[in-house]
């Protein structure tokens, strides 16, 4: 492939759909089952690349595949996790009691 035009279209994808473009790597290696992008984003990014139920990630990687055989190559997708594993969602506040809840709209 000339200029890795898979690496390119997975950066500029990715780029555009993270709140931190900035931190979006990419790496590009080549063996005998063909070629590894392994993608890199800020630990945030993580469900907007991966998307609901992995839709967008499952995407990109058909998107991949397409390239790839216009090519005559085969394109893998890896997104590495962050270090130290997921990312744990935001903590709710303590539970609280329904008349508590009601007493906020001030009805």
């Amino acid at each position: 492939m000339a200029k890795a035009v898979d690496q390119d279209f997975v950066e500029y994808v990715i780029k555009s759909i993270v709140d931190h473009p900035e931190e979006v790597s990419t790496d590009r290696k080549i063996d005998e089952m063909g070629v590894l992008l392994t993608l890199k984003v800020n630990p945030e990014d993580m469900g907007q690349v991966i998307g609901r139920q992995g839709s967008t990630a499952r995407a990109i990687r058909t998107l991949l595949r397409v390239i790839g055989a216009k090519h005559n190559a085969r394109v893998n997708f890896k997104i590495e996790e962050p270090e130290g594993g997921r990312v744990p969602r935001k903590q709710m506040d303590a539970p609280r009691d329904v008349d508590q809840v009601v007493d906020e709209f001030k009805l």
